[in-house]
């Protein structure tokens, strides 16, 4: 006979396990409560123990395996009849079954000119778990000699009631063995307490119940245990419970049941009433947003690079140069400028437009310059690119960038222009931030905040005299991998990001 056994709820709200390590392999007897496997929750490392006697017949999960709750991870070959029909092998059954021939104390056949000695009778295999045999051996109780239920299979109350009837002697030691096992079951069995207090009450003292075995199984089912169902009727002495008065108790729980978690339910509800929320789905843009961010956040080690620098000659070049632009209809922002630096600072360090093939192991360095600029939208956050940035002037960069981030709002974009970046810029100072820790816009490998430009007092040297004067200083952010760039790479990059923007004549050489 076989046993298949589950992985059991080893934690409260545990739904799967990681089997560490079997203690056992197939082959190996093992008895009832011995730990079997190893197996890790998300609370704790716990061994499972053997349900029954018997020998393992097969291991059904590899270590380091996670397997949902209830699954089968081990089947067991159960030992012999003592699972079967629930009694100790006698002499005669291991001296027939190690010798195969008769004994003087035990013969296989009776002489059949002696009517003295016995005959010996075929065992009847009956349906019982283990649980219920322990209990029949506790109390004495032949398991073979109790009729079967309406489904065929022997309950512990079925083992009880045959202990309290005529039919099985009892002593003051089975007695108090009965006791003890009853309440071992009360401990075991499912919370009552939605009954009446007069039900309770009428049900304190009472240790044994009578019932016949189909109100025995269907309180069973219901998760009842008959010793709390308030009975007036007795037989031979004890407790007795009709099928009706299981039946109507079990009614009684489910609505005490129902009307708790309605309770809850309208609790709940108050609650929620008292907190107003709403609620928007989680999809689409937004989600794909989220999807990249977490995986790039969770794959690239992020280390940011900060800095300040004064950009005085910046904002009185951007101004200059507004009134030329408007002319030729484009809106001039700082935005062109820093893209510009960025793309001579990429030239001078190319170690930092790179990116990573982790499926070839190799580092890809790009021989072209395209930056991405990161767009607020009602969406969210888009970046769309502008390509090869080093080869085009100011003004057509400024009109590019202009009109692929309105699209990028209008949500008219298309992806293709939203891929092959090198490098990305986000503005945060757009919204008076000054410092952040962007994340990176994979697969590339740097990306850089600008601040919001502020006026703050700094050190000017000019013809040997040191002033303090208010000085235009925008702040950036570089964020980089750690596992293609170190600390030193982004502060050189960052270095020459700021001598194009501290002088932005230089960008006229480029």
């Amino acid at each position: 006979m076989v046993r298949e056994f589950e992985l059991p709820d080893v934690g409260e709200g545990v739904a799967e396990g990681e089997l560490l390590r079997w203690r056992v392999e197939p082959g190996d007897s093992v008895s009832e409560d011995q730990p079997v496997a190893e197996v890790e929750t998300d609370k704790a490392v716990v061994d499972v123990p053997s349900p029954v006697n018997g020998v393992v017949e097969e291991l059904r999960a590899a270590e380091g395996e996670t397997v949902p709750v209830g699954d089968v991870i081990i089947v067991f070959q159960l030992d012999g009849e003592d699972e079967l029909d629930g009694t100790e092998p006698t002499p005669a059954d291991d001296a027939t079954a190690d010798s195969g021939h008769q004994t003087d104390e035990a013969p296989t056949q009776p002489a059949e000119d002696t009517q003295s000695e016995p005959a010996v009778t075929q065992r009847v295999q009956v349906a019982a778990p283990p649980s219920v045999r322990r209990l029949a051996r506790e109390l004495g109780v032949d398991i073979s000699n109790i009729a079967d239920s309406s489904l065929g299979r022997i309950t512990e109350s079925d083992v009880r009631a045959h202990a309290n009837t005529g039919s099985h002697s009892s002593t003051q030691e089975q007695s108090n063995q009965q006791t003890a096992a009853a309440e071992r079951q009360k401990q075991q069995a499912p919370s009552t307490q939605s009954v009446s207090s007069v039900q309770a009450r009428e049900t304190t003292d009472r240790a044994t119940t009578v019932a016949v075995p189909k109100t025995r199984h269907v309180a069973a089912e219901e998760g009842i245990d008959l010793d709390t169902v308030p009975t007036d009727e007795r037989k031979d002495g004890e407790p007795f419970v009709t099928l009706e008065a299981v039946q109507e108790y079990a009614k009684a729980q489910q609505q005490a049941q129902k009307k708790d978690k309605e309770a809850v339910a309208e609790r709940a509800a108050a609650d929620e009433s008292a907190r107003p929320e709403s609620r928007t789905p989680y999809n689409g843009i937004r989600q794909t947003i989220g999807a990249a961010m977490t995986e790039s956040k969770s794959t690239a080690p992020h280390v940011t690079h900060q800095d300040e620098v004064d950009v005085t000659a910046l904002v009185d070049a951007r101004s200059t140069l507004r009134q030329e632009a408007e002319e030729h209809d484009i809106r001039l922002t700082y935005m062109p400028f820093v893209m510009k630096a960025c793309a001579a600072a990429l030239q001078e360090n190319p170690q930092i437009n790179v990116s990573l093939d982790e499926a070839n192991e190799e580092i890809v360095e790009k021989q072209y310059y395209n930056i991405g600029v990161a767009t607020a939208t009602d969406a969210g956050l888009l970046v769309p690119v502008v390509e090869d940035v080093d080869a085009k002037g100011l003004l057509e960069v400024a009109s590019e960038t202009n009109e692929k981030t309105q699209r990028a709002r209008e949500r008219s974009l298309s992806p293709e222009e939203m891929r092959g970046g090198t490098f990305t810029i986000s503005n945060i100072g757009g919204i008076g931030g000054e410092y952040g820790t962007p994340i990176i816009n994979q697969p590339e490998s740097a990306i850089l905040a600008l601040g919001e430009i502020k006026k703050k007092p700094r050190v000017v040297e000019a013809d040997g005299e040191e002033t303090i004067e208010p000085r235009h200083v925008m702040t950036l952010s570089l964020s980089f991998d750690h596992r293609v760039l170190d600390g030193a790479d982004a502060a050189r990059f960052t270095n020459s990001v700021q001598k194009y923007l501290r002088n932005p004549n230089l960008l006229l050489l480029e």
